[in-house]
């Protein structure tokens, strides 16, 4: 692959825009956004701004925003910056746009189709290598240029060195796993927790506590993540403690939120609908389907209590503070 890389993100909202421009900085790759979104392409063609999600902020004029999918068929590195509840059904209905020799890195952050991951599900259809690239990034940070990690996975380690170029004195910094599955898991299973940190945080506002449940939280994915066939390791890098601490800690974080919510009672079937929660569909997805498929005991896991708040309509949720310390 030469140095004259052609990158396209699919998607044009606020995670593509801002690596896309970080790496358009370099004024050494083409750089492209792939948009279904009339006013995102227009303001960004015309006037480099990305109105709708960062209306303050001038973009690098070398970077492009297109409807155009047949930026896909040359493009050497494609990053899929779309929610995880569409990413693999759209890379399902545009497989053929697909160059034979492009890099497939998924950036969205859930379950792909059903008990499967995103990569899982990718790699029944398309053949191209496909990684995951995961960590500590709200992307209002890294548009603001501010110093952003990440975890790039593949089960191969023959394009490592090529990523560590492109993103090489710009401010994002890699580290590298082979554990796919590892760094996939960690990226779901931090929005579960998070929620349970937000419940906890809004009925005390202890560090102890908070330090208390922490510890648990990680120690429970790390078991998790082995059980799947994941390297409990896994949790030390950017992808793990590092995503799930950002998840857990800050208000920016959505699941953090809806754990606020929730512990607060605001939380209502209305917000539920309305709102992307990827915790909340992930906790239902591994305690109903995956952990009884594959044999896991749930009773002892801070997760099924979680799951009964979200499941069992009479669930009192004062008493889950002292539920989950008794585990």
């Amino acid at each position: 692959m030469n140095n004259n890389l052609k990158i396209c993100f699919i998607g044009s909202g606020a995670i593509a825009t801002a690596m896309g421009n970080v790496i358009a900085q370099k004024g050494k790759y083409e750089v492209f956004l792939l948009s279904v979104e009339q006013d995102v392409v227009d303001s960004i063609s015309n006037d480099h701004i990305n109105r709708k999600y960062f209306p303050n902020i001038e973009l690098e004029p070398s970077l492009k925003a297109t409807f155009d999918k047949s930026i896909l068929k040359d493009s050497d590195i494609i990053f899929i910056g779309i929610p995880s509840s569409i990413a693999v059904s759209y890379m399902c209905e545009n497989e053929q746009y697909i160059g034979e020799d492009a890099l497939i890195v998924n950036l969205a952050k859930g379950f792909g189709d059903g008990q499967k991951t995103i990569p899982q599900a990718l790699s029944k259809f398309i053949p191209n290598p496909i990684f995951s690239m995961k960590g500590p990034s709200f992307a209002r940070e890294i548009i603001s240029n501010m110093p952003t990690a990440f975890t790039l996975a593949s089960k191969k380690d023959k394009y490592f060195n090529l990523f560590e170029t492109v993103f090489k004195k710009t401010t994002i910094h890699l580290d590298f796993s082979t554990d796919v599955v590892g760094v996939e898991l960690a990226s779901i299973l931090k929005n579960i927790y998070a929620i349970i940190v937000g419940i906890v945080d809004a009925h005390f506002d202890s560090p102890n506590l908070r330090s208390l449940i922490l510890t648990k939280a990680i120690n429970e994915m790390r078991f998790i993540i082995s059980k799947f066939g994941g390297e409990e390791n896994t949790m030390f890098n950017y992808c793990g403690i590092g995503d799930f601490t950002l998840t857990a800690l800050n208000d920016l974080s959505r699941n953090r939120t809806l754990g606020l919510l929730i512990g607060k009672g605001f939380f209502t079937d209305y917000i539920s609908e309305k709102v992307v929660l990827e915790g909340k569909i992930a906790v239902n997805v591994f305690v109903e389907e995956i952990a009884k498929k594959r044999g896991i005991k749930t009773k002892n896991l801070m997760l099924k209590e979680l799951y009964k708040v979200f499941n069992d309509e009479k669930y009192d949720i004062n008493n889950f503070v002292s539920n989950i310390t008794k585990i």
